[in-house]
């Protein structure tokens, strides 16, 4: 199973987190502008990543026949309900320069925790998923 598109949409996605990660530092009321539109794009690459998984990935998975494989796809995909789910509520909280802009703070403090997890995340489907889900070629 060719897996290019998942890894090209793992290294977007990281990319924006480490841009995420330097603008807040430099300042998130100042570039409180960025950052949103940062958040924005990202959230369109996180979407499209999680939907093309759901609707391709683990249902081949599924058809396939090894069953530790398919038992593993359905662990990854029920964890990221509640990653997906926390990292909607922080884009959500965070797609405007104004809300930005009133809560530096706060802004802080979602990023650490939930692109931590995004990021942990991907880090492990790309260690360990990915590789196992290659090795069926």
């Amino acid at each position: 199973m060719n897996l290019d598109k998942f890894k090209h949409q793992h290294l977007d996605i990281l990319d924006s987190i480490a841009e995420l990660r330097k603008l807040a530092h430099d300042g998130v009321a100042r570039n409180a502008e960025r950052i949103a539109r940062r958040i924005v794009a990202m959230s369109s690459v996180i979407k499209l990543h999680l939907a093309v998984e759901d609707r391709a990935l683990y249902p081949a998975l599924q058809r396939q026949g090894d069953q530790g494989l398919a038992e593993l796809g359905r662990h990854y995909q029920d964890e990221m309900q509640s990653i997906a789910a926390a990292y909607e509520g922080f884009a959500l909280r965070w797609n405007t320069p104004r809300r930005l802009e009133q809560d530096e703070a706060g802004f802080r403090h979602d990023a650490n925790t939930v692109l931590r997890q995004v990021f942990e995340r991907m880090k492990r489907e790309d260690k360990e998923f990915y590789p196992r889900v290659e090795a069926l070629e």
